[in-house]
């Protein structure tokens, strides 16, 4: 098994099917943001595709994409830009993690996502629930990238195959060799933020000074970039933001496609 690769994004001159009233797919939306949909890939804490995500595609309320698309804008105006991991989430896909957390022999992704928590503790470390609001529709994880923001995007990851997996909790690194391992944390394409995305770690949330002041400088550009469009931070997650007059309180169980 070579290094985990990630489905190409869905081809736009094909039908899509519809989507439900007042959601929009945010590759149409607002292209000028990158798309790295981790959860259509095998390279996350679970180890395989989640359910539900049946394209590399990010889907997202109406409201919650333009709000995102003027914090892209704004930001470029300083050569930044936006990179996402996730959105819109089904149902399914939770209850996809449930089923995981609760699974003891499943730990493959231990060492890239979650090296010093037991997974036991998941939920009650607020890392994981039975409810998600990504299902409502306008919550995203998403990162700080250099433009152009294409060449921001993984395409390869690190093999668990091939041996231990790079920490998320580690300084960044350069990959070596074709296993994409080069001591520290993978390089993810973006801002160094302190851990990678989606790193069920305190040195994630948001104000910790367990990382360098050059990535607490970062996740304050974050911050300030998606507070200013009309999102707030989840305190735990330096990556997850949500909309802060969400147009939905359902959560929603359609797949991603």
């Amino acid at each position: 098994m070579g290094p985990v690769a990630l489905t190409p994004a869905p081809d736009t001159a094909r039908a899509r099917p519809p989507l439900p009233d007042g959601f929009v797919r945010l590759s149409e939306a607002a292209p000028q943001i990158a798309l790295e949909i981790r959860y259509h890939t095998a390279y996350n804490f679970v180890g395989t595709p989640i359910d539900g995500y049946l394209a590399a595609e990010c889907v997202l309320t109406e409201e919650a994409a333009d709000a995102l698309a003027e914090a892209a804008d704004a930001l470029a105006r300083d050569g930044l830009g936006l990179k996402v991991y996730d959105c819109y989430r089904p149902q399914r896909a939770v209850t996809h993690f449930v089923h995981w957390a609760n699974d003891r022999d499943a730990t493959a992704m231990k060492e890239a996502f979650y090296p010093e928590e037991p997974k036991g503790s998941l939920f009650s470390r607020g890392y994981i629930a039975t409810r998600s609001g990504h299902s409502r529709g306008s919550t995203v994880d998403l990162t700080l990238v250099r433009l152009p923001v294409a060449a921001s995007v993984r395409t390869r990851y690190p093999d668990p195959d091939a041996g231990p997996l790079p920490r998320c909790d580690r300084p960044l690194s350069t990959p070596t060799g074709p296993d994409l391992r080069g001591g520290g944390r993978f390089p993810e394409g973006d801002l160094d933020m302190g851990t990678a995305y989606d790193c069920l770690s305190p040195a994630s949330a948001t104000d910790s000074r367990a990382v360098s002041a050059e990535a607490r400088r970062n996740r304050g550009r974050l911050r300030t970039a998606m507070s200013a469009s009309g999102f707030r931070n989840y305190a735990q997650e330096w990556w997850h933001y949500t909309l802060r007059d969400e147009p939905h309180r359902t959560y929603f169980d359609f797949p991603v496609e």
